[in-house]
């Protein structure tokens, strides 16, 4: 296995000095899901270590995402494994030493963060999580653990850019006319109509619609930025076997 160290991270300002970070692959030495290559212990391996680097000696807790809407409460961790995690596309605690993290490769990771109230979340959001009410649902659970709607700070991390999120007719049918402004007409192909969906700037009209004035966006093309960041379009495209997945994480010390 690869060494731990260095790894590849990215902060938001947003969030001031909340411990958080968005993990790259570090020029394809850390591969951080389960779902992709690498066995089951190296992995779970470096999971555990950045969460150490992001808050010392914190239990690591990861759902297992299925682009739902579903948030849960984390009171206590759970083991961190391939089967017989929490099937879920948010987690939101209060409780300290304890890391939460989502794994992305396109979709957009978004950390949540009420540095008074003390309490964090962490949601993987593609457009069926953000369409689906994922954003809103997991500010509604850190407001059930005490935060307050205008003081939590949202970060969105590395997705896909917009000039490479191609998107076709029966996609965009998903949304109605107040989105149109997160479509761009692209070149028609095959005889089609083709548009560039705008992933980040969807995600951060869905925060604002659910009360949330502190967003920052990291803007960091997973797509084009193939030494940092893995990315399922461009594997599909590459017609590569199986691709890997970068982390997001953020915990109280």
């Amino acid at each position: 296995m690869a060494d731990l160290k260095p790894f590849d991270i990215a902060t938001s300002d947003v969030h001031g000095g909340m411990p958080h970070g968005f993990f790259g692959s570090g020029g394809g030495l850390h591969q951080f899901g389960f779902g992709g290559p690498g066995e089951e212990r190296d992995i779970r391996k470096l999971r555990a270590a950045a969460a150490d680097h992001l808050v010392e000696s914190a239990a690591f807790v990861a759902p297992h995402q299925v682009h739902s809407p579903d948030v849960v409460t984390v009171p206590v961790p759970w083991p961190d494994a391939a089967e017989g995690r929490p099937v879920a596309d948010a987690l939101v605690t209060s409780r300290p030493n304890i890391v939460l993290g989502i794994v992305t490769a396109d979709c957009a990771p978004v950390l949540f963060a009420d540095a008074r109230a003390g309490v964090i979340g962490a949601a993987h959001a593609g457009w069926r999580g953000a369409h689906g009410g994922v954003l809103a649902n997991t500010v509604a659970a850190m407001e059930a653990l005490g935060a307050e709607r205008e003081n939590i700070s949202a970060a969105i991390g590395p997705t896909i850019a917009q000039r490479n999120y191609e998107v076709d007719a029966a996609f965009r049918k998903n949304f109605g006319p107040e989105d149109e402004l997160h479509f761009k007409a692209a070149p028609m192909r095959e005889g089609q109509a083709r548009w560039h969906f705008d992933l980040p700037g969807y995600i951060n009209s869905r925060l604002r619609e659910a009360g949330l004035i502190k967003i920052e966006d990291a803007a960091r093309d997973t797509f084009s930025n193939f030494e940092r960041y893995y990315s399922y379009r461009r594997a599909t495209q590459r017609g590569e076997p199986n691709y890997g997945r970068q982390i997001s994480m953020i915990g109280m010390r």
